[in-house]
Formats: C-alpha cells, sequence, structure tokens
C-alpha cells in the first residue's frame, strides 16, 4: 500500500513538440532543409517520446490485488502497456509469496527481457534478485517498495507517504480556520510499516503548524474489517471530533460503516490513497467525506514508461536532463469537490 511530502510531479513520456516543426525556412537553399542528425537527436530529446520505437519486452511483477489499489496499480500498467506498439508486457501473476516472486523475477532473467518493473512484497527479500537482473544487463524500475540497494534498480517511482500526512494535516489546519481547540482523530493503517509512520509524521508536522495536535489515534490494518473495528473503538473513546483523518480509502469502507451506525455526524472526515468510491461520494456531498488524498495507483503504469524509455535510451521530454531520473517521487495531492472531476479518471475502485 502506499504515500509521502512531495515536491515533484513528474509525467514520464509527455509528448512535447518538435522545436524542428515550429521553425519557418528562411532560405531557398538546399543546406536549409536539410534535417542534420544532431539536430534529429535533439527532437526526439525534446518530444516526440509516444512515436513507436526499438521494440521492448518488459517484465511485471506486483504483489496479489488483495485491495482495490493494488489491483488498481497492475490494471494501469496493462492498460498503458496497450498504447504502445513497441511494447510487449509480460504479467505475472500477483504474489504475496516471496519466494514465488524471486522465482517470476529469474524467469523474467532467463528470458532476457529488456526491463522488469518491479513492485516487491518485500523490498529488502527482493534485492538481490533484481540485483541480478541489473548485473545481466537488465533495466529495473523499482516501484513503490524501495530495494536495499541502489544497485538494485535503475530507477524508482515512489508515492509521498508523508506527504500525505502534510497534505491531509494542512487541508484540516484550513478547515478549522484557527480554532485552536479543535479534536482531531487519526485512524492510521499498519503501525508497524515505515509507510504508516512517515504518514502519522507528515500528519502530526502538518498539525502542528496551525497550533493542532492529534488528539485521538487508532491503528487498523488496512482493511475493511480492521477500519471498522478500529473506527468504532475510537468514536466510544472520543465523545467529541471536530476531523478524522482515514490513511486508507480500503479500510475506509469499514470506518464509514462504523461512523453510520454510531449515527454520529458533528465531524467530516478525510480519506487517504484516493478510491473512485470516495471521490464520488465527495463530488455528491452525501457523505461525511470531504476530501482524500492521493497515492497514486498509477505507479506501476508510471514504471513502464519509465523502462520503455529507458531502454530506447530516451529523456523525459520536459527535462533538459537527457537521462531518466533515478528517482520520481509521485504528488499526494487533497482531493475535493472543486477538483474531483480532474483524479476520478485514474482512481481505483475501493
Amino acid at each position: 500500500m502506499s504515500v509521502r511530502s512531495a515536491r515533484v510531479l513528474l509525467t514520464a513520456g509527455l509528448v512535447g513538440l518538435s522545436s524542428m516543426a515550429l521553425i519557418a525556412c528562411t532560405s531557398n537553399t538546399p543546406e536549409a532543409e536539410k534535417t542534420t542528425d544532431d539536430n534529429a537527436t535533439q527532437a526526439v530529446a525534446a518530444g516526440g517520446n509516444d512515436e513507436p520505437g526499438k521494440k521492448v519486452k518488459i517484465g511485471f511483477s506486483a504483489p496479489a490485488a488483495d485491495h482495490g489499489w493494488m489491483g488498481a496499480i497492475t490494471k494501469a500498467t496493462q492498460e498503458e502497456a496497450k498504447k504502445y506498439s513497441d511494447v510487449e508486457l509480460v504479467v505475472a501473476e500477483g504474489t504475496n509469496d516471496v519466494n514465488l516472486q524471486i522465482s517470476q523475477v529469474e524467469t523474467f532473467i532467463n528470458d532476457k527481457v529488456d526491463a522488469i518493473v518491479l513492485l516487491p512484497f518485500d523490498g529488502a527479500a527482493l534485492t538481490p534478485v533484481a540485483t541480478k537482473a541489473m548485473e545481466a544487463g537488465i533495466t529495473v524500475v523499482n516501484v513503490d517498495r524501495e530495494f536495499d540497494s541502489t544497485f538494485a534498480a535503475r530507477t524508482t517511482v515512489l508515492g509521498d507517504n508523508k506527504g500525505m500526512g502534510v497534505s491531509a494535516g494542512t487541508y484540516i489546519c484550513k478547515e478549522m480556520k484557527g480554532k485552536k481547540d479543535a479534536v482531531i482523530a487519526e485512524i492510521a493503517g499498519i503501525d508497524s510499516l515505515p509507510l504508516t509512520q512517515a504518514r502519522s509524521a507528515g500528519f502530526k508536522e502538518a498539525l502542528a503548524d496551525c497550533g493542532l495536535k492529534v488528539n485521538n489515534r487508532v491503528a487498523a490494518e488496512f482493511t475493511v474489517e480492521s477500519g471498522e473495528k478500529a473506527a468504532a473503538n475510537l468514536l466510544q473513546a472520543a465523545p467529541k471530533i471536530d476531523a478524522i483523518w482515514n490513511h486508507d480509502d480500503d479500510q475506509g469502507v469499514g470506518v464509514m460503516a462504523a461512523i453510520k451506525n454510531s449515527g454520529r455526524k458533528e465531524f467530516f472526515v478525510v480519506g487517504g490513497a484516493g478510491s473512485a468510491n470516495v471521490m464520488r461520494d465527495i463530488k455528491a456531498g452525501n457523505t461525511l467525506i470531504r476530501a482524500t488524498v492521493i497515492y497514486p495507483s498509477t505507479q506501476g503504469a508510471d514504471g513502464l514508461k519509465l523502462a520503455r524509455l529507458l531502454v530506447q535510451k530516451k529523456s523525459l521530454s520536459d527535462l533538459v536532463e537527457v537521462e531518466v531520473p533515478r528517482t520520481v517521487q509521485l504528488y499526494a495531492p487533497v482531493v475535493t469537490k472543486d477538483n474531483v472531476d480532474q483524479y476520478l479518471p485514474t482512481a481505483f475502485e475501493s
């Protein structure tokens, strides 16, 4: 699962307009109409990245689709691959078995794929086999859960977990309008995970900036059942609440069920991850959910686009730098009724 204080929003493979197409011919001499190899290279660097190029065979492996966000990761990657006639995508069956996922990567290596886009179930456990792939000359793009070694991947695509917390806290601060005695509650994910710790740290930091704090906090397990249980416990312990941030929209299905059963309506809820059903509720304005914070389920698709560019030796068309960056961290925006239509098309179903 996933999320971080995002500073950079990069969309790999944006099609720019080649500057060569914009230059009017000012001479009748043949030399003025020639395109040199250097000019052609500049044109590719400036744009045209989506134009068909060298055939690229990409292996993709991710954990089992046991919740909406993870299922959307694989689906978005497959849909993105269909847009490119020069991409052959080989998708391994989703698994939460570390040994099986290692075996999948070994198969990709033996099949001599050009690139591997890998969302590891366990980043540390998959580091050795990812390093082996890189040493075999295969471009590895790491997605969401980081490897332990820089040598295990050429490029890493990340969400912004701390940024999620910062975005949620900043939004709640704004909505409280200077109300210093506001009671803020937090329903976290699995507390032992670094991603949960990062989200909570960012939330605490943002609230402190406007003089607020987390008054009541419970942890769930990113599941509907655990969300309902944690929310019920929270509502019993806190007789007054002004705002709740729930880390995850999948567990949020249970959270909202518990809130409905309680009959309480004195607070508003901010979700996390950005599911389509939550966005539809935000748009309709018929629940206590006022906003959600995105943790992009497009990370695998972005990884695929970057892998294609890397194998074809292209750069990001919107950067001056001639190489694809080593790390791409996606932004954690807040989705409200005002901008929900912008984010619904890429949202996942809980």
